[in-house]
């Protein structure tokens, strides 16, 4: 079992905080339509869709998209499977480290803010 971290080391991501969908779909060669659907299946990954312009993710949300890429494509997981194999990271220490923050009541507080730094990082003042 490889950790979120190992993952985003095979990758080249690049060290930036935000990334548009498209530049997640072509550092993880995947499909826009698999990006959009993994969006529906794993709710932790961050993404912020602001009105009229492009959905933004954190880095912190394409290294979510890697392992759950991994999972799926490497390891040859189900959606359910590599869900439960998230799950399982996040509980143990060490492990999934980006998930821990996003559990249980402090994943709404999350959630909230997420779009509002989007937004600031982004220099947008709208509301979403």
């Amino acid at each position: 079992m490889a950790p979120m971290a190992d993952i985003a080391a095979q990758i080249d991501i690049p060290r930036r905080a935000l990334f548009k969908a498209a530049e997640v779909c072509e550092i993880l060669k995947v499909q826009p339509y698999v990006l959009r659907s993994w969006e529906a299946e794993f709710p932790e990954i961050g993404v912020a869709k602001t009105a009229g312009g492009p959905r933004v993710y954190r880095r912190v949300d394409v290294e979510q998209v890697a392992r759950i890429r991994h999972l799926l494509l490497v390891e040859g997981l189900t959606l359910a499977g590599a869900r439960r194999r998230l799950e399982e990271e996040a509980a143990q220490p060490g492990l999934g480290v980006q998930l821990t923050a996003r559990g249980g009541a402090q994943q709404l507080s999350v959630r909230r803010s997420v779009p509002e730094q989007m937004r600031q990082a982004c220099g947008l003042g709208v509301a979403i």
